[in-house]
């Protein structure tokens, strides 16, 4: 009986580790495009103030989800140091970052289409 749960426990750690893998992935991705779109706000000089509250609001909802994925990078480490012990905390925070992942990138999609059906557009 004993053997059975030890083998269940290294099948969910090696869960957890394959997701901190993916959500490690995830944050460097969004790093990358960050740096790539010029650092945020201040890629859009000289544009409205509504288009840079804009910038503003987007740029703050990518580094709190950086901030989130980040956050779930580190629980291997909180494990180990004893400061989570709950599983269903570590699986809780894991699906929120996840969703919070998912999310980003529909808020990304639907702005390049948004792009896409500006720049189709005959003036």
């Amino acid at each position: 009986m004993i053997h059975g749960v030890a083998s269940g426990a290294s099948a969910a750690q090696a869960t957890i580790e394959a997701a901190m893998r993916a959500h490690e992935a995830a944050s460097k991705r969004i790093e990358a495009q960050m740096s790539a779109a010029g650092g945020g706000p201040g890629a859009l000089q000289g544009a409205p103030d509504a288009a840079g509250d804009f910038a503003k609001l987007l740029g703050n909802g990518l580094r709190a989800a950086n901030a989130e994925v980040v956050q779930v990078d580190n629980l291997p480490a909180d494990i180990l140091a004893g400061k989570v012990t709950d599983f269903h905390e570590i699986a809780a925070r894991i699906k929120q970052s996840e969703l919070t992942y998912k999310f980003a990138l529909e808020v990304r999609n639907k702005l390049i289409d948004a792009y896409r059906e500006t720049m189709r557009m005959s003036v």
